[in-house]
């Protein structure tokens, strides 16, 4: 992780500190990260930090959403890119079962439509993962008080203002976001290369039902087939490429589909 760089703080409602055995002022985080060794470094960082309490540590959105419901963390450091369930619709759901606990987004790379989806999808805050720790920690306390936090880097490529008012703007329903959340549960894992019967034993719902997403799906997003539903879910950062290329390989497929 680099130095600190600055960000943006947008002021909103006063936030509530949880107690702790150790610090009663600490903020109780969940760490949330399919990548073994980003997440026990992430987890060491945060833990040398008397101000911060990890109360736990998972690998995807399904965990995340079943550990809130369980620990009910004052803040959740979210991966954005997770397979089964990713961090988009992992903070939809988290947001519905716990509206208190905070989500801060945690991504690798910089992408206005990735950023516009996680505002839409209810986080509070947005991070790139070369950030210093202490950038880390400003982020959890800012989204903890009630305020969103937006690391400087967000800016450098796009308007940030103008993605927060779309963001806003409830007449923009389109894409994933018109998507049902049992239907953006469906789309990734046929991304990833889940069959409809994959789905169905992975979802617990019916065959016939699966079918009857995907369509609602695609005519949703206009797209013709399955390959055109693998390249929006990589566009939209719900699956990352090499995932579905790990998937086309282990079904023998060469993924020349997916070229441009």
């Amino acid at each position: 992780m680099t130095a600190a760089r600055s960000s943006r703080v947008i002021q909103a409602r006063p936030g509530v500190t949880a107690p702790t055995a150790s610090n009663p002022r600490a903020v109780r985080v969940l760490l949330v990260d399919d990548h073994v060794v980003m997440r026990q470094a992430l987890r060491m960082l945060l833990e040398s930090q008397h101000e911060l309490d990890v109360v736990a540590d998972v690998e995807n959105g399904r965990e995340a959403v079943a550990a809130v419901e369980r620990l009910k963390p004052d803040v959740v450091l979210m991966d954005v890119v997770m397979p089964g369930l990713n961090g988009l619709e992992a903070t939809r759901q988290i947001r519905r079962v716990h509206p208190p606990t905070r989500v801060v987004m945690l991504s690798g790379f910089v992408d206005e439509d990735q950023l516009l989806e996680a505002l839409r999808s209810g986080a509070s805050g947005y991070i790139i993962k070369k950030s210093d720790v202490s950038e880390l920690v400003l982020a959890i306390q800012t989204v903890h008080r009630g305020n969103s936090y937006f690391s400087s880097a967000l800016s450098e490529g796009f308007d940030l203002a103008e993605v927060l008012y779309q963001a806003k703007r409830p007449d923009q329903r389109s894409g994933v976001d018109a998507l049902t959340p049992r239907e953006r549960e469906v789309l990734q894992l046929i991304a990833e290369g889940y069959t409809n019967q994959g789905i169905a034993n992975e979802l617990y719902i019916s065959v016939k039902t699966v079918e009857a997403h995907k369509a609602h799906i695609m005519a949703k997003l206009h797209a013709r087939n399955r390959t055109d539903l693998i390249r929006y879910a990589i566009r939209k950062g719900i699956v990352r490429l090499e995932s579905v290329e790990e998937a086309q390989n282990m079904m023998g497929d060469s993924g020349t589909a997916l070229a441009g």
